[in-house]
């Protein structure tokens, strides 16, 4: 049994969608860098971010070098608590949803960067809606304002650590100082 010209058509179309989406996905390989992070001895760089505080500490050496504000997973998307590594770098990345794939760009739901982590699915992100940044607004993702993500991601490299805790201790009341009359936002440790 012979196929007839619309089946032929519609396995064309499909061929191709599967060829551009496999070109993109190859690109976006392309695109990120996955340079080796610095060598041990030299510099111990970590990120910790508080779930919480809704905060991102950049540390090196044990100092904390800056703290930016963030958006962190809603609640019904929550963002997983454990220790990851950086692990992909991408300036400019492709967003690709469920039904829709969104190039580079201001409509671009990660921003102009993308820092993957080493739990796939994770990372850490700008943002084409900058209001949502000091809420639980993600889903599951760390959040940032583009020209704060833009920052960070030139000062990390693939293989950095980063923690991920939702719980407040000692550590980050440290970190991102005490919380004003328990409403979860630190005080002090600005940028």
């Amino acid at each position: 049994m012979r196929p007839n010209r619309e089946t032929i058509r519609n396995l064309r179309s499909l061929m191709a969608v599967a060829l551009v989406a496999t070109a993109e996905a190859l690109c976006q390989e392309k695109q990120a860098d996955t340079r080796p992070s610095v060598e041990d001895g030299q510099l111990q760089r970590r990120i910790v971010v508080s779930i919480p505080d809704r905060k991102l500490a950049l540390i090196e050496n044990g100092r904390v070098v800056k703290i930016y504000p963030t958006a962190v997973g809603a609640a019904a998307s929550p963002t997983p608590s454990g220790t990851f590594q950086i692990a992909q770098r991408v300036a400019n990345p492709t967003w690709y949803g469920p039904d829709t794939v969104v190039g580079p760009g201001k409509d671009n739901p990660v921003g102009t960067r993308w820092l993957g982590l080493s739990r796939k699915g994770y990372g850490i992100h700008g943002t084409n809606n900058p209001r949502s940044i000091g809420k639980r607004a993600s889903h599951g993702c760390v959040r940032m304002r583009n020209r704060d993500v833009e920052d960070l991601f030139a000062r990390v490299s693939v293989g950095d650590v980063v923690e991920l805790r939702g719980e407040r201790d000692s550590e980050l009341a440290q970190i991102f100082g005490t919380t004003d009359s328990g409403s979860g936002i630190a005080g002090g440790g600005g940028q």
